[in-house]
């Protein structure tokens, strides 16, 4: 579904990302983990064309979409959405106006935006609850609830998530990995950016290291769960 081949990625004259490759098979949940500043949330903002690379090629589906010929709005039509690091809700809009616009591509179609809503609802139903609330109002991880589920709205084939878990309480983390996983038995493909390693890898089909810019180890979930370099670096006591 998703093939990155030999990125490079440039800030100025400063080289963040240096040959990385990657892809993402359909139905599968690929995780990328690395420390911060490796330059995970680049490669998302690459993959949704909101950077250019200097050489190398994003190919998602059938269609190169590196070039600067495809726009951001393009690619999300294409089937492919990001869920924002730090959630980036609309503080002063409701649950449900903050739905309604992660259905812009579709705001053509009203029965189809109120069909999408309401299966939000259904998949997160304190979302229906809150749906009159002011999205800034909202517990952490309700925001990120509705941060999942207005990315969710276009109808994504790929969906990217950037650090979902980060700044929520442990009972919100856990509920995020579980969502993550119903999302994927119902048929999305995810590829997911997370510092929370091993609930991570637990949930991964497969999974990259990445590390100052360079994939340095890859491998299924289990692999990189069991390898000892990950254990020592990422997991420590906590595996």
């Amino acid at each position: 579904m998703l093939e990155i081949n030999d990125i490079h990625i440039s800030y100025g004259k400063v080289e963040v990302i240096k040959g990385v490759s990657l892809r993402v098979d359909q139905g599968e949940v690929v995780v990328i983990i690395g420390a911060n500043g490796a330059g995970k949330s680049t490669i998302l903002k690459t993959i949704t064309g909101l950077i250019r690379p200097t050489s190398g090629q994003v190919i998602f589906g059938e269609n190169e979409i590196s070039s600067k010929k495809v726009a951001p709005e393009k690619i999300v039509g294409m089937g492919l959405a990001m869920c924002p690091e730090g959630r980036q809700v609309f503080p002063q809009h409701t649950v449900y106006q903050n739905l309604i616009l992660g259905g812009y591509i579709i705001r053509h179609n009203n029965a189809l935006v109120q069909e999408r809503v309401q299966e939000m609802y259904n998949m997160f139903p304190i979302l229906e609850k809150r749906s009159t609330q002011l999205a800034g109002t909202l517990s952490g991880g309700e925001q990120q609830m509705l941060a999942i589920a207005r990315a969710m709205m276009s109808g994504p084939k790929l969906l990217l998530l950037d650090e979902p878990s980060a700044g929520l309480a442990p009972v919100y983390v856990k509920a995020v990995f579980d969502m993550i996983e119903r999302l994927a038995k119902a048929g999305t493909t995810i590829l997911l950016v997370e510092q929370m390693a091993n609930m991570a890898l637990e949930i991964a089909n497969r999974a990259y290291v990445l590390e100052t810019g360079k994939i340095t180890i890859n491998g299924t979930g289990e692999q990189l769960r069991n390898d000892p370099r990950i254990i020592e670096s990422y997991l420590g006591s906590k595996r």
